[in-house]
């Protein structure tokens, strides 16, 4: 696969990442481990079920402990760190830290082999994550205390593990991303051990409450880490991480669509940030000479 192909392969986690929001917020009121041991075990058992037209795919469970380390310390890690954030300090607040991550692969990014930093992918990244900081803060203000200082960190934890676990991940390009399908069945494991120590069992009380669990299994919390695994391994992944903060301006967009909030100036100069950091971060590509 081009490197090109793999980078737009990849942009297809943020597409469906777009869709969480959505998700989530019909599936009820379950608990956030909860969710994730339903929904990674929904996207786990999907990748799975592929084996059965591809036998070979499950010899990609024979790896490294390295290898394992990574990819279950990222996606669990990941979450973890940031369900903890948020129970530590105010949402609005948590998710901004935590949102740090798509700039920190842009700059963790220049210590790949092969891989060089330019100014416009640094910008590029700056204008995306102001963009994003609209969408986050919505019309609220931010106001650090000390008495939440246990929760930033978490989050701003959970920002370095999902950054460094896609950076690294290139370092392991030739493992096969039919071993995400373990990442996703250890992390459903991990996640409900949390889920019993932490959380309050509840069930989904209609069926589309249950088709929404579905979705994110199948999608944000599915199909999206493995073509992420695809993308940061194989594509451009500087443009990917700037291109990631359209994650929250889509989901926001697709609220907007499906009523659940209204079309504000925040919104469309958060698109506007956004657009413009991924085309300067995206300049190479996109404007290459021939």
């Amino acid at each position: 696969m081009s490197k090109p192909a793999a980078t737009l392969t990849g942009f297809i986690a943020v597409l469906l990442w777009s869709l969480l929001a959505l998700f989530t917020a019909a599936s009820g009121k379950i608990p956030p481990f909860q969710l994730a041991a339903m929904s990674f075990a929904i996207g786990g058992l999907a990748g799975a079920s592929s084996w059965i037209l591809r036998p070979h795919g499950i010899h990609a469970l024979r790896q490294h402990w390295q290898v394992w380390l990574l990819g279950v310390g990222g996606l669990f890690g990941y979450h973890f760190m940031y369900f903890s954030a948020l129970r530590a300090a105010p949402a609005v607040d948590a998710s901004l830290i935590a949102y740090l991550w798509p700039l920190l692969i842009v700059v963790f990014s220049a210590m790949l082999p092969g891989e060089r930093l330019k100014a416009n992918h640094i910008i590029g990244a700056l204008s995306g994550f102001a963009g994003a900081g609209l969408i986050v803060l919505a019309g609220h203000n931010i106001d650090f205390k000390p008495e939440y200082t246990s929760g930033y960190i978490m989050a701003f934890i959970a920002a370095l593990i999902w950054s460094g676990y896609s950076v690294l991940s290139r370092r392991f390009s030739e493992v096969s991303t039919d071993a995400v399908t373990g990442f996703c069945l250890i992390t459903s494991i991990l996640a409900f051990f949390c889920h019993l120590l932490l959380e309050q069992t509840i069930w989904p009380q209609t069926i589309i409450q249950w088709l929404a669990i579905i979705g994110l299994g199948l999608g944000p919390v599915g199909l999206a880490f493995y073509v992420w695994d695809i993308g940061v391994k194989h594509g451009d992944i500087q443009i990917l991480g700037a291109a990631s903060y359209s994650a929250p301006l889509l989901s926001t967009l697709i609220l907007v669509a499906s009523g659940f909030t209204a079309l504000s100036w925040t919104i469309m100069l958060a698109c506007l940030l956004i657009t413009v950091g991924a085309v300067i971060a995206a300049w190479d590509m996109l404007f290459r000479s021939t």
